[in-house]
């Protein structure tokens, strides 16, 4: 069942005890939207489940309990079966992407020829916090990534690895997600390009943490997306 103008909010978490209150109380804040809100607990151990425990039920459709930490991609499609909405967005735990920027994605599907919606960091030219060795080489390394995605995938992509990603709720159930951890990014990115499904990217802030904060992604998972792009593109 699909219910007309209502936006599935997919929160998956893993060991975000200091921030996850915090994303929740900013997903619910955002007026004027109808909102189903599904979290996915992937095998927290800092504390995130006790957390979530506390949270009043009425106020969230659905916590998903991982008992093991499987990754991003296993945490989205656990969620996958449960989204009701018309539309459906992945918000990440971390604070590192602002839920004041939903509305103006959703708003785009308001084209109905917009079937997906890319909230792109590039396009905002004050993304990152600190301009530190490490940074500059995260910014050349999503910057690679993106080319060698458009490549693949004949996109003209500014962001294909962003985390903030919303669909169509038909087309996001339609796709047939397989991977568990941050390679879910590429995957989906592929996929659509294979459905010959235009991408439209926006504005979005953006707040990267650092290692010390609490970034989970590593130049490693850089080498897994190109593997995982060539992968479901060509095979």
């Amino acid at each position: 069942m699909i219910l007309t103008n209502v936006l599935t909010i997919i929160i998956p978490v893993y060991n975000e005890k200091k921030t996850i209150q915090k994303i929740i109380d900013k997903v619910l804040k955002i007026k004027n939207l109808k909102k189903q809100i599904i979290i996915v607990d992937d095998g927290s151990t800092d504390g995130t489940t006790e957390v979530l425990k506390t949270i009043p039920k009425q106020k969230i459709y659905k916590i998903i309990y991982s008992k093991k930490n499987k990754g991003k991609g296993y945490a989205i499609r656990l969620a996958q079966p449960h989204v009701q909405g018309e539309f459906v967005i992945i918000q990440d735990a971390d604070l590192e992407y602002n839920p004041n920027d939903i509305k103006k994605i959703i708003k785009v599907f308001k084209n109905k020829n917009n079937m997906v919606v890319y909230g792109s960091r590039v396009l905002n030219t004050n993304r990152y916090k600190k301009n530190n060795f490490i940074s500059i080489i995260r910014v050349f390394a999503n910057h690679m990534l993106t080319i060698i995605s458009n490549i693949i995938n004949n996109q003209n992509l500014t962001d294909a690895h962003t985390c903030y990603k919303a669909f169509n709720s038909k087309i996001f159930k339609k796709i047939n997600l397989k991977e568990n951890s941050f390679s879910f990014c590429p995957e989906i990115t592929t996929k659509i390009a294979k459905l010959n499904i235009p991408i439209t990217e926006i504005k979005i802030s953006y707040k990267g943490r650092s290692v010390k904060e609490g970034k989970k992604i590593s130049l490693k998972d850089a080498f897994i997306a190109i593997k995982t792009l060539i992968k479901y593109r060509f095979c």
